[in-house]
């Protein structure tokens, strides 16, 4: 035999996974517990997305995205115009010291410096309650 199934050797292997699939419903007495047997590349799909927890991800990454725009809001028209009238010529994004021909812009870096700030404050915050995780305690 060449290790390939013949048409009446795959029908019979179906069969057999049906019937195993079929011998569960009857031990158990609902469908719900008993899988069916997976077939196609649409039911490993699912099953690699629900492994790897593909979904949590992508939703996750998003959320990431869109607090990351709202940090970013909040340090530019609140945070960032307090800070406006201790910068000479109030313009703190452009703002630089200069040491000889090395100018240093911390006006920029102050205000990503402030974003990764509150991002990292919010992160933990979530991880905090969101995800909190019961301490094991030991005999």
């Amino acid at each position: 035999m060449s290790g390939k199934l013949t048409g009446n050797e795959a029908m019979s292997d179906k069969l057999k996974m049906h019937a195993v699939y079929l011998e569960k419903i009857k031990e158990t007495g609902s469908r719900i517990r008993a899988k069916a047997p997976k077939v196609g590349i649409l039911d490993e799909f699912r099953d690699f997305l629900k492994e790897y927890k593909v979904t949590g991800l992508a939703i996750a990454f998003i959320m990431g995205s869109a607090a990351t725009t709202l940090v970013q809001s909040l340090v530019n028209n609140v945070v960032m115009p307090l800070i406006t009238p201790f910068v000479p010529k109030g313009g703190w994004q452009t703002a630089t010291f200069s040491m000889g021909p090395i100018q240093i812009g911390w006006g920029a870096f102050l205000s990503a410096f402030i974003n990764f700030v509150i991002l990292a404050a919010v992160v933990f915050m979530v991880a905090k309650f969101v995800l909190r995780e019961e301490k094991v305690t030991k005999k």
